[in-house]
């Protein structure tokens, strides 16, 4: 077993996480070009462009709904959101607050909204045909334009504000030129016959530029109003962006100073048109790992890499795209450079790995075919093609550097990430598998080969070249040196031994089987672990022991013994599926992650859950430790991303810490109550939480004092005494000190501020009870008192003054120690 002197883990915390920004919608820039604004559910979150993260975050529709967005952020700081409540809504967006609410007088929920280029006028577009023109600043409605059929989807002012001219495009696919001098329409431009998606204009606002889903982009002159070229892009294009004339584009082979353009649709691909030609000079570099499909098959509406957005950001001279997969790219004019990419929504996390030299980096596979690389500390992403189906599981190589992911589409790839600049490209690629690839190890010694696991039953070892290259363009083709048939039903997950001399592999039909690596062409198997009510979700080997352990769906993660195949340990407490097991602390300890949404964290000993972590809403699929053993992350089907802290030592540094401090206050407490300077003393007691020491300071104080003493005490501290009196007062010998102090707090302090007081509520229903007690005890004394007053005034001898004692005291004595007897206050049996 491992050392004995090595310290369990005890506790994890979260780290950071990486959450989804953006499932849809509208995404808009601010004019500073420092922020990106994008819906996300009923949120509006405002991502900051230069780190990556979320600085704001508006979530004022937990009822209803945001249905569009129109935004515009400086120098107003303005954001307009409309929603199916049918209200608009002002915010400071930095600040988070409403500024204005009003009616948007549509009879159904708005559907485009834009501003003006003085930000002073807001145009919104409703699903009823009109389309309504808002003063922002004087606040009121300005125009009711009709005439528009169907939903307005579409609506744009002309940059040149003096010609206060208004496009808009409805379900007709014309567009509509407004005149908002005379509130009509001039004319409709008719080219398009489907949906028209974008406009854009040239800088002296006499050419225009429209694209539409049908496969084709118009030049339009706005002096004579009529189409000046039509040109066919061969694709449904969402966006269209005209070049600045003045600059030089001859990096995308821009050479003469005729109108071009970009266009952004299904191929997901940006292109470089020119006007006059209608030709296309210039098609964005796909990324080499990407194996393309047909053109036909680019054109589905289901392409993961189809743009729904482009957008120009002019002072930095980029383009921002959003894909159908809800990732936002920004591109570097004039080489249309990758700069930036932000993952919106990743869906369900399959699996995460940890990934570069010092864990810099993980890799995750979503329900996606493409995988992400994240940069922790940034949260910069990289996303890599080359699958063309869900990718469902990872692994990564001892060095960090290499890994391997298997995918629906029945191949394995390996991956390669270049030390110096980060950049991951595929080096290598395999396809043997006749159904999905479920599963996929690496070798643990040296990256010579990988094991796929698929649900087609079979196992396959891949081998790998020994110099594999890290700079070259060509993916090298992988071999299978072995297939076995391993199961009955899918294999689940696949482990290799620390030594690489061991393969085992869990399946659906709830067995796990162990198989030896040493023969050359061919698996040979060494035992089946049986026990499994269910099937087998996960398998790995310890580090250190000849131990297997398995997860199942039947909610139970054992231990197996290799050298017998016999169970050595059950582990119950998932209230679902166990859907990974990992070995942590020198294989002392493990970590499981279920379909309940909890991580729990087990101590193989003692078969003690230590700790249970709750940070995920759904399964959590993905559960990975890095190589230092100090951090762990994990992915679920929330579409969050947890990175976990071991922060057991910097825990047991604050409890060592806390002791310490306990211990001098201790000493200091003694000291003081020594020196009788009972102010400090009775501040350090409640601060300590000893009640009797409290105790014994206040019937060591002085009555005429006290009352001053317990005002100086801060909030805090008599809320406290408050909690103690409730315990003094359930005895008699203490209650009189328990009153005293009642009766100065409820002299001082106002009922109002006492009942703010923590549990006050409480404490005084527990008063209550007790002092009745008390006083009902202190009525009978009283009467005994009475009694004992006037059989002393009955004793005295006849004639005697009244002041001197009974002839027989001894009489007297026997008396009193009756009455005393009698005044004793009752036993209590509670």
């Amino acid at each position: 077993m491992a050392n004995t002197n090595l310290q369990f883990k005890t506790n994890y915390a979260v780290s950071s996480k990486i959450e989804p920004f953006y499932k849809g919608g509208k995404v808009q820039v601010s004019k500073d070009e420092q922020y990106i604004f994008c819906t996300c559910g009923t949120r509006v979150n405002v991502l900051e462009i230069s780190t990556g993260k979320i600085v704001h975050s508006i979530d004022q529709y937990k009822r209803i709904g945001v249905f569009s967005t129109s935004l515009l952020c400086v120098p107003s700081q303005l954001l307009v959101t409309a929603s199916r409540a049918l209200l608009l809504k002002q915010w400071d967006w930095r600040q988070a607050q409403c500024t204005r609410s009003w009616k948007a007088i549509h009879m159904v929920p708005v559907a485009s909204m834009t501003f003006d280029s003085t930000s002073t006028l807001l145009a919104t577009g409703g699903c009823d045909g009109t389309i309504k023109i808002w003063d922002v600043v004087k606040q009121y409605c300005t125009h009711n334009l009709k005439g528009s059929s169907g939903v307005v989807h579409l609506v744009e002012f002309h940059p040149d504000i003096n010609r206060l001219q208004l496009f808009s495009s409805s379900l007709d696919c014309g567009i509509r030129l407004w005149d908002l001098r005379s509130s009509e329409c001039i004319c409709v431009l008719q080219s398009h016959y489907s949906a028209v998606t974008s406009l854009s204009f040239s800088a002296d606002g006499d050419t225009m530029v429209s694209s539409g889903r049908d496969k084709i982009c118009t030049v339009w002159d706005l002096q004579t109003r009529k189409p000046k070229r039509t040109v066919p892009v061969y694709e449904a294009v969402e966006g269209v962006v005209l070049l600045p004339e003045s600059k030089d584009f001859s990096e995308i082979e821009v050479k003469s100073k005729d109108l071009h353009f970009i266009t952004a649709g299904s191929k997901g691909v940006l292109r470089v048109w020119e006007a006059s030609t209608a030709r296309c000079i210039y098609t964005q570099t796909l990324p080499s790992t990407l194996s393309l499909v047909s053109d036909e098959g680019e054109d589905q509406d289901d392409n993961p890499r189809s743009l729904t957005y482009l957008l120009h950001l002019p002072a930095s001279s980029r383009l921002a795209t959003v894909t159908a997969e809800h990732n936002i790219l920004l591109y570097q004019l004039p080489a249309l450079t990758t700069q930036q990419q932000f993952v919106g929504y990743s869906d369900e996390v399959l699996d995460v790995k940890f990934l570069g030299k010092n864990d810099s980096h993980i890799v995750v596979a979503t329900n996606s075919c493409q995988l992400k690389v994240f940069e922790l500390q940034t949260n910069s992403c990289q996303i890599l093609y080359g699958h063309t189906d869900t990718v469902l599981s990872l692994d990564v190589f001892k060095k960090g550097s290499l890994f391997a992911s298997c995918a629906k589409d029945r191949s394995v790839r390996v991956w390669q990430m270049d030390a110096d600049s980060g950049q991951v490209h595929c080096v290598a690629r395999g396809s043997s598998h006749t159904n999905a690839v479920g599963s996929i190890t690496c070798s643990r010694m040296t990256a010579s080969f990988i094991v796929s696991g698929s649900q087609d039953c079979t196992v396959k070892v891949w081998d790998l070249p020994a110099d594999l290259s890290t700079t070259g363009t060509d993916v090298y083709e992988l071999t299978v040196r072995a297939t076995e048939k391993a199961h009955d039903k899918d294999v689940n997950s696949v482990a290799v031994s620390p030594n690489d001399k061991l393969l085992a592999s869990g399946s659906q039909d709830r067995t796990a089987k162990l198989w030896s690596l040493a023969g050359e062409g061919s698996l040979s198997l060494l035992g089946v672990f049986r026990g499994h009510r269910r099937g087998v979700w996960a398998v790995c080997f310890s580090p250190v022991d000849q131990v297997l352990a398995t997860s199942s769906a039947d909610g139970t993660t054992k231990l197996w013994g290799l050298q017998d195949f016999s169970c050595l340990k059950t582990f119950e407490g998932h209230d679902a599926s166990v859907l990974k097991v990992i070995f942590v602390s020198r294989g002392t300890q493990l970590l499981t992650s279920g379909s309940d949404g909890l991580v729990k964290l087990w101590t193989i000993k003692t078969n003690e859950c230590v700790k249970t972590l709750d940070a995920h809403q759904d399964k959590v699929w993905g559960l990975h430790n890095s190589r230092k053993d100090d951090k762990m992350v994990t992915g679920s089907a929330d579409s969050n991303i947890t990175v976990w802290e071991d922060v057991t030592e910097v825990e047991l540094a604050e409890e060592q810490a806390k002791q310490e401090d306990q211990i001098l206050k201790q000493q200091e407490l003694s000291n003081l109550l020594h020196e009788k300077k009972y102010f400090k003393a009775l501040g350090l007691a409640i601060s300590l939480d000893q009640p009797h020491t409290v105790l014994t300071v206040i019937k060591a104080e002085n009555q005429e004092l006290l009352e001053k003493t317990l005002l100086k005490l801060r909030l805090d501290q008599k809320e406290s005494l408050l909690r103690f009196c409730v315990v003094w007062n359930t005895n008699a010998r203490n209650c009189l000190d328990a009153q005293a102090v009642l009766q100065v707090l409820l002299t001082h302090v106002p009922p109002e501020e006492l009942l703010q007081y923590q549990g006050a509520r409480t404490h005084l229903e527990g008063l209550i009870p007790y002092t009745e007690r008390h006083m009902q005890r202190i009525g009978r004394l009283l009467q005994a008192s009475m009694f004992l007053n006037y059989m002393w005034q009955k004793m005295r001898v006849a004639g005697a003054p009244v002041s001197s004692t009974p002839s027989n005291p001894t009489i007297y004595i026997e008396i009193r120690n009756q009455l005393m007897v009698t005044l004793q206050p009752p036993v209590r049996n509670d």
